[in-house]
C-alpha cells in the first residue's frame, strides 16, 4: 500500500521560504516518478515540479528559479524547496507518485500520477 505524507507547509510573508517534505512508504522515491502540485481556492490543480530518474526534472514557468525539487533516497522522501514566495503561491500543495516513466513534458500533468498525498497548506501574505 502506497502512502504519501506531506509536511512543512505554513504561513510566511512575501519573499520568505518554506521546504515541503513528502515521506513515502510502499514506493521507492529514488526510482520512481514524482511530482508536486498545488491547488488554490476556486482553481484547478496544477503541476509545480516533477522528477523522474530517466526524464530529469521540470518546473512550471511560474516557479522556475524559485522552487527546487529534490530527493533524499536514504529517507525515501521528496522535497520542494520554495524561495522568494509570493502571495500567488498560496495554495494546498500535494505530493504525487506515478507508476510509469513519462517523457519530461508530462511530469506536470495530473494523469501521469496514480498516488496522491493529503496535502499541506502554504499561505503567503503580502
Amino acid at each position: 500500500q502506497v502512502q504519501l505524507v506531506e509536511s512543512g507547509g505554513g504561513s510566511v510573508q512575501s519573499g520568505g521560504s518554506l521546504r515541503l517534505s513528502c515521506a513515502a512508504s510502499g514506493y521507492i522515491v529514488s526510482s520512481g516518478t514524482m511530482g508536486w502540485f498545488r491547488q488554490a481556492p476556486g482553481k484547478e490543480r496544477e503541476g509545480v515540479a516533477g522528477v523522474d530518474s530517466a526524464s530529469g526534472t521540470t518546473y512550471a514557468d511560474s516557479v522556475k528559479g524559485r522552487f527546487t525539487i529534490s530527493q533524499d533516497n536514504a529517507k525515501n522522501t521528496l522535497y520542494l524547496q520554495m524561495n522568494s514566495l509570493q502571495p500567488e503561491d498560496t495554495a494546498m500543495y500535494y505530493c504525487a507518485a506515478g507508476l510509469w516513466r513519462p517523457p519530461t513534458q508530462r511530469l506536470l500533468q495530473l494523469h501521469t500520477y496514480t498516488y496522491w498525498g493529503q496535502g499541506t497548506q502554504v499561505t503567503v501574505s503580502s
